[in-house]
């Protein structure tokens, strides 16, 4: 090895970190470019049904749209399972499998397989997140680019996380709530240096800067709500106790799910996703608020009053709808279905809270559920508090926020329940023949 190559591998070399951020810069740009392209094809292509309902209506609509979505879930898990099994789901636990060396991120046909199966998948109404591929594809393209410039391993591992950060933050344009991902979400995995975590922070930075050129700088779920008095903090913590409870009880549902939908594929490979497609299709014409990722469904009910049936309807429907539409097999997240089906809890609990003081603010307890839900699945509160600010842009949510998502996390971890990405990890590890011990499970060591 020559000496400029050595003075590249030594960890404080200034040569070096200015080489890996530029590498990291480079996997936020390529990510939030993409990212927003891909996002805004799913918005396009969402309207369907609208175009949909100008040429048919009634019975002969619904079982139209029910075909639409059953054959777009049917081509995605076909295209998934045919050709990149790993495309599958979120990805996230595929990139927390690949920075402990355990996974292989595979990206020459992770990028174009997740890419258009994601859009088909989030697009056919199913309810699903689009930040979850998103994720996937920024780790990906951070893969590419430790394959075409050397880089030390933990290097490599530092770009994966760096590749993350900026697919969450371009999902959400939330840079902050990304960059603090990584650090409570993977902090077993990321490999913590100086060069890393800077490569991080621009990496998720450059995606929002790209995702605001291409898509606008608003938050997603913008949102308006006055300061929650003081005397109804008690009210957040009883809300944090409950979304810990449905944090535990969702993630164990989604496990279940995915086992139940592996027993049924192994005897009929694709009755599971047809009868999710038809389901869901159905729903997309004559309950709309039911099913798709949830963005809109978080903003509509922001904006227009429910009654208290209609919000916890919503909240069953949507919780079956969540659990089926992952189990499935497309390419898909579970961030922003979270939220929208926590806005629905949320707004119950408010409504309720509204009867015994006029001071309630119901919205205000769907924005700290949609934390509080949050933190309670993955177990990120710090990022559950910071992404619901960033998304929604009411400040004024911060100590509801911090006692809903700090309650539903405790909560979740008194009850025995474990992050929903740690055990889709260990189903996926299982599920490849991996043991992580036996490959070295810890390989936290910094060069």
């Amino acid at each position: 090895m020559d000496n400029s190559a050595e003075e590249l591998e030594q960890p404080g070399s200034r040569n070096a970190q200015i080489r890996f951020v530029a590498l990291a810069a480079l996997a936020g740009i390529l990510t939030g470019s993409v990212g927003s392209v891909f996002h805004l094809l799913i918005d396009w292509l969402q309207a369907w049904p609208r175009v949909l309902a100008t040429h048919v209506d009634g019975v002969v609509l619904v079982a139209a749209a029910a075909l639409i979505t059953m054959c777009a879930t049917l081509l995605s898990v076909y295209v998934v399972r045919r050709y990149s099994p790993e495309a599958g789901g979120s990805g996230v636990q595929e990139i927390e499998g690949a920075m402990q060396g355990l996974r292989t991120v595979r990206w020459q046909r992770v990028l174009p397989i997740k890419f258009l199966t994601g859009i088909v998948s989030i697009a056919s109404g199913l309810v699903l997140g689009r930040e979850g591929p998103t994720i996937h594809i920024g780790a990906s393209f951070s893969a590419a680019i430790t394959d075409f410039f050397r880089v030390s391993e933990t290097e490599r591992r530092g770009m994966l996380g760096a590749g993350a950060a900026a697919g969450l933050a371009c999902a959400f344009n939330a840079p902050l709530a990304a960059i603090l991902f990584i650090v409570e979400e993977t902090h077993r995995q990321f490999p913590y240096t100086f060069r890393t975590y800077m490569g991080v922070i621009i990496a998720a930075v450059l995606a929002t800067v790209m995702t605001q050129i291409i898509g606008g700088t608003a938050p997603d779920f913008s949102m308006a709500v006055a300061s929650p008095e003081l005397y109804l903090l008690p009210a957040f913590v009883v809300l944090g106790v409950l979304l810990g409870f449905l944090g535990v009880s969702l993630n164990a549902a989604l496990m279940w799910t995915g086992s139940f939908a592996g027993r049924l594929n192994a005897r009929v490979p694709y009755l599971y996703p047809a009868v999710v497609g038809l389901v869901v299709g159905g729903l997309f014409v004559t309950m709309p608020l039911a099913v798709t990722g949830g963005e809109h469904v978080v903003t509509s009910l922001a904006a227009h009053s429910a009654s208290l049936q209609v919000l916890l309807a919503l909240a069953v429907i949507r919780y079956v709808t969540m659990t089926a539409s992952y189990s499935a097999g497309t390419p898909g997240g579970i961030f922003a279905p979270i939220l929208a089906l926590s806005m629905c809890v949320g707004l119950a609990f408010g409504g309720i809270v509204e009867l015994v003081t006029p001071h309630g603010i119901p919205l205000a307890f769907g924005m700290a559920a949609m934390g509080g839900l949050f933190s309670a699945s993955v177990r990120a509160p710090i990022v559950g508090v910071v992404l619901t600010l960033e998304l929604t842009g009411a400040y004024s949510m911060v100590m509801p926020l911090i006692v809903t998502c700090m309650t539903a996390n405790m909560v979740a971890e008194w009850i025995g329940g474990r992050p929903i990405y740690d055990q889709l990890l260990e189903r996926t590890l299982k599920q490849a023949g991996i043991d992580p011990a036996a490959k070295g499970e810890d390989k936290t060591g910094l060069a």
